[in-house]
């Protein structure tokens, strides 16, 4: 923000005139006044007092009295103990307010020439069941993080690894096979994904039907589990499908085109979308070379069995397994060969993976073997980690079928929204298309604003009801809000009040005026902040804040009915950049915003 470079280089300045002394621009802590005190900035003087050779209260007197006389932004000051709070004249919050009207993109950042290229993976579903609660979660994370990293000058590129392969996908092939009678997502009126979800939850029913039985003749668990014909089937359709046998193979590319159609229109719903899809089936054999030529460098080591490992006793881990005696791979080594072929494909100067927390052990050893093999980005890569989300009823299984599908979330969603804006009579002379839109705006709105405001390391609960308010911390409390704002535009451009290009000085403002007007100017900051933290929830709340503000502010003020008018025109500047920064922020986060509500 100009002011706080005004104000820093003006302290810097008093420390020198009043004390001889120089000080360092890093000495200068300017923050947002307290709500309790009056001030719009606090400087904390505590590392001046080597220099004045004085008390925190005299010393922060002395550079309150000194910065009054001399820095005409300042208008006047009081003193807390060790804190300088400084009132900034109102002229400096309408020149600041000039200077985000003046600007369309206002806290967002084209592409840089020479930009670091910032690949993000996330959403990597399996192919044997369709997206659920948990995946919303990781797609919205993943999608907002990409947002935020471009608003921040970044290349990105938002990347997908699909789990098209290994014994969970067996199932459902095999399940399909004896139980499906041919059926499809055409003769099934089924979404392809749902389909052979479906499968996969018959499997497991059909699975521990056996083994009760087994069981039931007086075999223990583990020895059910060994004899099961069922199971034996499954890996051996993976020992078909390995060998590249013809019918297994096609089998499995017509059961995985069913569900990337269903993957598709769930994304498209979401309105989530990939610049590159990698594909497991691709990837892991380039993983076991990579893993095979670590082994000849030394990097790996080969036991009795076959099987290969990397010692990582150095780095305070244990050993890892890479290629079991069998030959076959584990996930660490296709995550290895999707690294390599997005390595070859792309300058990545940082990678992030979107991943659920319950997998950190496996990114901190994927940093370690990546670097040991000598990919660049290996060292740095990041793990988004993010925390569980559940039901206020608590966990789901996928196996078992309790798991909340993303497709049957998001209709309740926007039925629910539907119903509720027709309860409050938000709907009141919209066409039934209109309705429609607005029930699907406010409804994923609602679903995206309560997962992505929480802070992404937190485990969470999602409840339908909470985030479809109207009032509090909520997507359509906020939607709501700047539909109001644009309904207050059109009002004044049917009253031809045209919006000046910019504010005369000498304005009378109020501290609320003043205070809106610093909120409006701390978007910059605050996106910065979201890409340097890797935190889309830091904008969720700073939005809603903004939001809180500007609806005390409209209960307070006149805005069309204001008689000066350079007031006037004043409050519907301020109120149009408010409803800029709402819009730009919630898209960062994916979300839309409706013109009328």
């Amino acid at each position: 923000m100009k002011i706080e470079a005004t104000l820093q280089h003006a302290v810097i300045n008093a420390i020198e005139s009043l004390y001889g002394q120089q000080a360092d621009a890093a000495q200068v802590q300017l923050q947002k006044t307290k709500k309790e005190f009056e001030g719009h900035l606090t400087l904390v003087v505590f590392p001046f007092l080597k220099l004045s050779k004085k008390s925190p209260e005299q010393t922060a007197q002395e550079i309150g009295e000194w910065l009054a006389a001399n820095e005409p932004s300042v208008a006047r000051f009081n003193v807390i103990k060790g804190f300088l709070n400084l009132v900034i004249a109102s002229d400096c919050w309408t020149n600041l307010l000039n200077e985000v009207h003046a600007d369309d993109q206002y806290g967002t950042l084209s592409e840089k020439k020479d930009a670091p290229l910032v690949m993000i993976e996330y959403s990597s579903p399996n192919t044997n069941k369709p997206l659920h609660l948990g995946h919303i979660r990781n797609n919205l994370l993943g999608f907002a993080l990409a947002e935020v990293m471009k608003a921040n000058g970044n290349k990105v590129v938002k990347t997908n690894i699909v789990n098209d392969r290994g014994i969970h996908i067996c199932k459902s092939m095999l399940a399909w096979q004896k139980w499906g009678n041919g059926e499809t997502p055409e003769s099934s009126n089924k979404k392809g994904d749902h389909l052979v979800g479906d499968y996969y939850v018959l499997f497991d029913k059909h699975y521990k039907a056996e083994l009760a039985e087994l069981q039931a003749k007086g075999l223990s668990k583990e020895e059910a589990e060994a004899q099961s014909t069922l199971m034996q089937e499954a890996r051996e359709m993976l020992r078909q499908w390995e060998a590249g046998d013809t019918g297994t193979v096609a089998l499995w590319e017509k059961m995985n085109s069913w569900v990337y159609a269903g993957f598709d229109e769930t994304y498209k719903v979401l309105g989530v979308d990939f610049d590159k899809i990698y594909y497991e089936s691709q990837t892991y054999l380039e993983g076991k070379d990579v893993v095979l030529a670590g082994l000849e460098k030394g990097i790996f080591y080969r036991k009795e069995d076959g099987s290969v490992w990397a010692d990582l006793t150095d780095a305070g881990l244990d050993h890892k397994l890479l290629l079991r005696g069998d030959g076959t791979s584990v996930y660490m080594t296709q995550d290895i060969g999707t690294a390599k072929i997005r390595f070859d494909d792309y300058p990545i100067d940082k990678m992030v993976y979107v991943v659920g927390n319950e997998q950190n052990y496996h990114f901190q050893v994927l940093a370690i073997l990546l670097d040991r093999l000598g990919f660049e980005f290996g060292k740095d890569l990041l793990h988004f980690s993010y925390g569980m989300v559940e039901l206020p009823e608590g966990k789901m299984k996928s196996r078992e079928g309790t798991v909340v599908d993303a497709d049957d979330l998001v209709d309740e969603m926007v039925q629910t929204a539907k119903e509720t804006s027709a309860e409050l009579g938000k709907l009141d002379g919209c066409t039934e298309e209109e309705a429609g839109n607005i029930a699907r705006i406010v409804g994923l709105g609602a679903l995206k604003y309560f997962i992505l405001k929480v802070d992404p390391k937190k485990n969470m609960t999602f409840n339908p009801k909470e985030s479809i308010d109207f009032n509090g911390n909520t997507g359509p409390f906020i939607q709501y809000t700047y539909a109001r704002i644009r309904s207050v535009l059109r009002k004044a451009a049917e009253q031809q009040i045209a919006l000046p290009a910019a504010l005369p000085s000498g304005l009378n403002l109020s501290v609320k005026e003043e205070g809106l007007v610093q909120l409006v100017a701390e978007y910059a900051a605050i996106v910065k902040q979201a890409g340097d933290e890797y935190n889309p929830a830091l904008i969720a709340n700073y939005v809603y804040e903004l939001v809180k503000e500007y609806n005390q502010f409209y209960h307070d003020y006149s805005i069309l009915k204001e008689e000066n008018a350079d007031l006037k025109a004043f409050r519907l500047v301020l109120s149009a950049n408010v409803a800029k920064v709402v819009k730009s922020g919630m898209s960062l986060l994916g979300i839309e915003v409706p013109e009328r509500m």
